[in-house]
Order: structure tokens, then C-alpha cells, then sequence
């Protein structure tokens, strides 16, 4: 039963770590598509400063 256990949390722990780096190219196409009234502070903030102001 540990075994288990032991895969899934390596498993959550692997896909949570892909997430594209904050300013990346990659982010920026995230955040484009993501309606911007799910978007946090910090990810407008970081969004202005990362993919519109270069």
C-alpha cells in the first residue's frame, strides 16, 4: 500500500513541476488565453512587465 502511495505523490509532484517558467515565452501564450478575470495581481503585474513591456 506505501508503494502506492509513494508513485502517486511522485506522480503529483512531477506534473505540478511543468508549469512554463513566469515570463517565458511559453507563459506569456498561458496567460493569453486565460481569461483575465481568473488572472491573480502578481500574474497581471508580472505579465506587463514580462510579455508587454520587453
Amino acid at each position: 500500500m506505501k508503494g502506492i502511495y509513494a508513485i502517486l505523490l511522485g506522480a503529483t509532484l512531477l506534473i505540478s513541476g511543468c508549469s512554463a517558467e513566469v515570463g517565458s515565452e511559453e507563459w506569456c501564450a498561458q496567460m493569453k488565453e486565460k481569461p483575465k478575470g481568473e488572472w491573480t495581481a502578481n500574474e497581471a503585474s508580472d505579465y506587463t512587465k514580462h510579455c508587454l513591456l520587453k
